[in-house]
């Protein structure tokens, strides 16, 4: 499934083979070199895309994978763990409320 160059690509082509045009060239010869010119950008298109095409897979791949090593990593943490890693914060915050608790213990015994 070969497709026509664009009309676009064709003007360009024959304006190239135009300026290069050496004396005393004849029209065919013009219209041979600007078919030339057009099958060449027509065959760099084609490597571009390609090109386009495999970055795109290899960069989907990175993520991928980074998302992998990502889901990896939160898994590896159990919610045991999570919870033996209280921060000073936590810990002063549980503190308070046993001393609340005894406060309120002590106080009911004496009332």
């Amino acid at each position: 499934m070969k497709q026509a160059p664009s009309p676009e690509t064709q003007h360009n082509a024959l304006a190239m083979a135009k300026a290069t045009q050496k004396p005393g060239q004849t029209k065919e010869q013009t219209k041979l070199i600007a078919a030339g010119i057009e099958k060449g950008i027509a065959e760099y298109k084609k490597r571009e895309k390609a090109k386009a095409r495999d970055r795109d897979k290899a960069r989907k791949q990175q993520i991928k994978a980074k998302n992998n090593a990502n889901q990896l990593d939160s898994n590896d943490t159990s919610p045991e763990e999570s919870y033996s890693q209280m921060t000073p914060a936590a810990w002063g915050l549980l503190g308070l409320l046993v001393l609340s608790w005894l406060g309120f213990a002590i106080y009911g015994v004496m009332a």
